[in-house]
């Protein structure tokens, strides 16, 4: 009898020895980082991008491309999901406690990438930074209402503002709103200081921002071409993701961070590949180069959906493209001129030829999904003979010459070569220049256009983003007014707008911008497209896009 226990006992630990085996194969294979569920398969994706990003640094820029990285390093203490709903991110509960004061609960037990804890000093350090006039962030107008920021706690926050604003929390989600640790903050300053010679310590520098004056004013100036460095280069978030390198012009790689406290994660590497033709990209998608493609173009929606291991996800989106006009230059500094070439282009022919009808035409600036959109609005429709009329009223009736500068997208290019084909009834001779995006935004800012086409995503979904950088006179060059539109009346009406806590009163507002700017034409208002991207079915799934052109895949599995 003990004989046979023996026998069954031995039986049972070789197949439990067997079983605890197999187990470990398949965390090997299919678990890998430890923190998805049990059985789930992990891996490495690689998404296909149009666009390379400009820098890592949440405040060194405010592209889409730079967003699709900058948006997985790093947290923001509020979050905006796919669905362009808001949640808690590093502020587990927030509230409005007055017109003017905010309050944050922050999330204990989250770690920076570098193993530093996450804390309410983070938070301050991460504010004083993009406010800091040493920095010259193109971002600024998104935080410059916050005036103090109180600690109460290493975990507790209130953010004071300087007037009422309402969309407080919907700026705090934008990406660039990314907190980044202390530490990090601080040695690119130091940096900063070392690299300009400066015999200011790092405490004094703080001081000195801190009371303003000369002497702050004397220090800015020296370090300000300096900052950034170790930010952009050592970027240290709390996101599921972490930088690995960035190979300027081909690729950023990211993997896993392993202490994210967000929820399971099945990716284990994720790397953005820069393929900018759109065609090339599509094709790496269909052989399984890539899994992810972003900006699906119309001439390749039909060609994702009905490949053989293809799909696609939409949205419609918040974003307007526009024909931009330099009011500094002549004769774009006459509105009827402004006005005539809108007239003269046939925005439903941009939609349908060149963008398969993959989006909608604009009446004005801000698309139809945006809070404070007006819904009256009366846009400038194709008018040809209208065109002509108001262009003879003009110095240049004859027509004249002049430029249109574009990206290397694509369908950029052909709406571009359709204007010119428009304006070409007026006597309009338009050349056409291209740049590369990067040089691009950073050419456009310095002023030296006479027309270019580009768009605004108002991202957080209120007409706040859409209008204020685009429009405000103090936001000329790289922080989006690159018409160089300057109107006392609009300034006025924005500023009023961002302070203006009720809801119809605001709108009213913002129903009086739009109606005095598609009046003034510093931009003549294209179309709304709508966004896709594009995703290997046989490989992944869980991708999504949401209507401001994000990127999600917090959710992705792999087949």
């Amino acid at each position: 009898m003990k004989n046979k226990n023996f026998l069954a006992f031995l039986v049972i630990a070789f197949l439990l020895v067997m079983a605890a085996c197999s187990s470990d194969e398949n965390v090997d294979e299919e678990a890998g980082g430890g923190d998805a569920a049990e059985g789930e398969k992990t891996g490495d994706l690689t998404i296909g991008t149009m666009a390379e990003m400009v820098t890592t640094d949440p405040h060194g820029s405010n592209d889409s491309a730079s967003r699709q990285v900058r948006a997985n390093i790093y947290e923001t203490l509020v979050f905006q999901d796919v669905d362009m709903s808001l949640s808690p991110g590093l502020a587990t509960e927030y509230e409005q406690v007055d017109e003017t004061t905010w309050n944050f609960k922050l999330r204990e037990g989250t770690t920076f990438h570098n193993g530093e804890d996450f804390t309410a000093e983070d938070v301050v350090a991460t504010f004083d930074r993009v406010q800091d006039e040493a920095m010259a962030s193109p971002v600024l107008f998104l935080f410059e209402m916050i005036e103090e920021i109180e600690v109460v706690s290493d975990y507790e926050i209130n953010i004071h503002t300087s007037i009422p604003f309402a969309p407080l929390a919907s700026h705090l989600a934008h990406n660039t709103g990314g907190i980044i640790s202390k530490a990090t903050i601080d040695a690119d300053y130091q940096a900063a200081l070392d690299a300009a010679g400066s015999e200011v310590t790092l405490e004094e520098y703080y001081e000195l921002r801190e009371a303003g004056g000369d002497d702050y004013d004397s220090v800015k100036e020296e370090i300000g071409e300096h900052l950034g460095t170790v930010v952009a280069n050592e970027p240290n978030g709390t996101n599921h993701l972490k930088f690995v390198s960035r190979s300027a012009g081909d690729s950023v790689v990211l993997e896993k961070f392993e202490d994210f406290k967000g929820g399971d994660r099945y990716f284990e590497n994720v790397t953005f590949k820069v393929i900018p033709e759109n065609g090339a990209r599509m094709a790496e998608l269909e052989t399984g180069g890539i899994q992810v493609a972003t900006d699906v173009d119309s001439s390749n929606m039909e060609r994702v959906e009905n490949g053989a291991d293809t799909a696609v996800t939409a949205a419609d989106s918040v974003r307007m493209s526009y024909l931009g006009f330099n009011i500094n230059k002549e004769p774009f500094n006459d509105e009827k001129v402004r006005q005539a070439i809108s007239y003269a282009i046939d925005r439903e022919e941009i939609v349908a030829g060149v963008y398969d009808n993959m989006g909608m035409p604009a009446k004005g600036p801000l698309a139809p999904d945006v809070w404070g959109y007006s819904e009256d609005l009366e846009g400038q429709e194709y008018d040809i003979e209208k065109a002509k009329e108001i262009l003879a009223e003009t110095d240049v009736a004859d027509g004249f010459d002049t430029t249109i500068w574009v990206n290397d997208d694509q369908q950029i290019i052909d709406t571009a070569v359709y204007i010119q084909s428009e304006l070409a009834e007026l006597n309009i001779n338009v050349e056409i220049e291209q740049f590369e995006w990067g040089a691009y935004l950073e050419t456009l800012a310095q002023g030296n256009h006479e027309m270019f086409i580009l768009g605004w995503t108002t991202v957080t979904g209120d007409a706040d983003y859409g209008l204020y950088a685009l429009f405000h006179s103090k936001n000329q060059g790289a922080a989006g007014n690159r018409v160089f539109y300057d109107n006392p009346e609009i300034d006025e009406l924005l500023d009023a707008g961002r302070a203006e806590i009720d809801d119809d009163a605001r709108q009213q507002i913002y129903t009086d911008i739009e109606n005095i700017l598609v009046e003034d034409s510093p931009s003549a208002y294209l179309f709304h497209a709508q966004f896709a991207a594009g995703y290997n079915e046989s490989a992944v799934s869980g991708i999504e896009v949401d209507p401001a052109g994000g990127l999600h895949f917090k959710d992705v599995r792999f087949k």
